[in-house]
């Protein structure tokens, strides 16, 4: 059998090919990726499976909701360059779920390139990488400025009669810089600024409404759309719109839930979780002020060791189909564990230094559009904030941190840190 050949049910010779049963053919309940052990030690959990099941493991999404995990780089490679096998499109899957469950917002069908292949991606792709193109990097590095320095004199003098300021950057700082630089790009106004973020946070939130998130969200994106075909600007909507692939109204709400969605909750997390790096570890922390290590280094290792959307690029094999000697059903979840793919001891980069081999922002066709863009506002965003505060340090020990249950994010549920009173900073 070699790497480009997986034989599917029909063409195994069982005189000559030796396949070990699929661990769901086992009686065993998959593993539960969704409470909040799982959220407080996903790694040792990722290699307790490693150790027990090899490259690929049974999980569960939800109570009885089965799926695959891949903690093999190359296996994960592989499938992220084999559409034709493992298609991006759930939607036979998606119908053994009742209406209004939970994973439906973050796993349903939708008519953009993130959930399909072939000529309808390359139709959704090319819209989105040329909307997103089109973006003036000098005026995103402006914006993000203008609304990170608002942020932090908003919080940097603190109280009077106290010397320490104690802020939750999470709340305080991420989310709303986030959210508003997607503002910007994305043309929302303030109204949909808001009813975006409500319902993204739903969807994301294993404790939230996703149905009535996505509901939300979908309204407030109808509505911008209109908005915007009324007034257009310089955004990635109006592009969008304007796109020769002459995109419905319908079809452009499903790339902004996308790009969104790609760059709201996983970009907060990234610059939370880099923070978070920067502020304990001594390699970071120790050379805040000297430079020998660089917030693009922090990054660099976040999203090889903690990236902030663990494991997502979710698979369907179209027919039952074997993998490293391992039957996966057919319509099944294959998830891509990102963080146990770049821990892999048989792929591990010696350093991870200027890096970029990981697999934080997918491979293959579904590959992150907005790569360049993301990093430069995560890089951004903690560049402002550490040159602001640069006494800035962690509130808690890292043990009194918690992480958001959930079987896709890796996600801190606040950052709480200290510093000196500073003065406002001038634009």
């Amino acid at each position: 059998m070699t790497e480009s050949h997986w034989p599917t049910a029909a063409a195994v010779n069982d005189d000559t090919t030796v396949i070990r049963q699929s661990p769901f053919d086992r009686g065993e309940p998959g593993f539960p990726m969704y409470d909040q052990a799982f959220a407080d030690d996903p790694h040792g959990a990722c290699e307790m499976l490693r150790d027990k099941y090899g490259s690929l493991a049974p999980v569960e999404l939800a109570p009885g909701v089965p799926a695959t995990l891949v903690l093999s780089y190359r296996t994960a490679v592989r499938i992220l360059h084999d559409p034709d096998r493992f298609p991006a499109d759930p939607r036979i899957w998606q119908r053994s779920l009742p209406a209004g469950h939970p994973l439906l917002p973050m796993l349903e069908w939708r008519p953009n390139a993130l959930r399909n292949s072939g000529l309808a991606h390359a139709r959704y792709g090319e819209a989105n990488r040329d909307a997103i193109d089109g973006a003036d990097k000098h005026a995103m590095h402006r914006a993000i400025e203008r609304i990170a320095i608002d942020l932090i004199n908003g919080f940097c003098t603190g109280v009077e009669g106290e010397a320490m300021v104690r802020v939750d950057l999470l709340g305080q700082y991420i989310y709303p810089l986030v959210y508003q630089v997607l503002g910007h790009l994305l043309g929302f106004e303030t109204d949909t600024l808001q009813k975006v973020g409500e319902g993204m946070a739903a969807i994301f939130d294993a404790a939230g409404d996703a149905d009535e998130g996505n509901r939300l969200l979908m309204g407030a994106l109808f509505e911008h759309i209109a908005r915007k075909r009324e007034s257009p600007g310089q955004d990635i909507t109006s592009r969008l719109i304007d796109h020769r692939n002459n995109l419905t109204d319908e079809e452009i709400a499903h790339q902004l839930v996308t790009l969104h969605g790609g760059g709201s909750e996983p970009q907060v997390h990234l610059i939370s979780n880099t923070l978070l790096l920067m502020l304990t570890d001594e390699r970071f922390a120790g050379n805040l002020l000297d430079g020998s290590l660089s917030t693009l280094d922090a990054l660099d290792e976040v999203l090889f060791t903690n990236p902030p959307l663990a494991n997502y690029c979710v698979t369907y094999p179209r027919q039952p189909v074997v993998i490293d000697d391992t039957w996966l059903p057919a319509h099944e979840p294959v998830v891509i564990s990102m963080a146990a793919c770049n821990r892999d001891p048989e792929a591990r980069a010696l350093s991870v230094r200027g890096n970029r081999s990981h697999l934080a922002f997918s491979a293959g066709e579904h590959h992150c559009p907005a790569r360049k863009e993301g990093l430069q506002i995560a890089q951004d965003a903690v560049d402002q904030l550490l040159d602001a505060l640069p006494d800035m340090q962690l509130a808690v020990r890292t043990d009194e941190l918690v992480w958001r249950p959930g079987p896709f994010h890796r996600a801190l549920t606040e950052l709480p840190v200290t510093f000196p009173k500073s003065p406002p900073l001038h634009v």
